[in-house]
């Protein structure tokens, strides 16, 4: 996953869940317009701290796994 399927990811969870940008921003304490441009994709500067409030509060967490030389079917599907 990239920063850019993170960001989408995210905000399909959150109009999923029925929850306003306006609502996440004043729950956590972060700026409207820091959650939209994140969400769009148009900065990559939110820092790691925030993208992580934003996903506790949606239910979520990030998980690592190695990354394998084999491509996932996602990506021969795509391709």
């Amino acid at each position: 996953m990239d920063f850019f399927e993170l960001s989408d990811a995210i905000s399909k969870i959150r109009k999923n869940n029925k929850i306003s940008q306006q609502t996440l921003s004043q729950d956590l304490d972060i700026s409207r317009a820091t959650i939209s441009a994140f969400e769009n994709a148009k900065s990559s500067d939110i820092g790691l701290k925030k993208v992580m409030q934003i996903l506790d509060y949606l239910g979520y967490e990030i998980s690592l796994k190695e990354k394998s030389t084999f491509p996932t079917f996602e990506e021969l599907r795509d391709a």
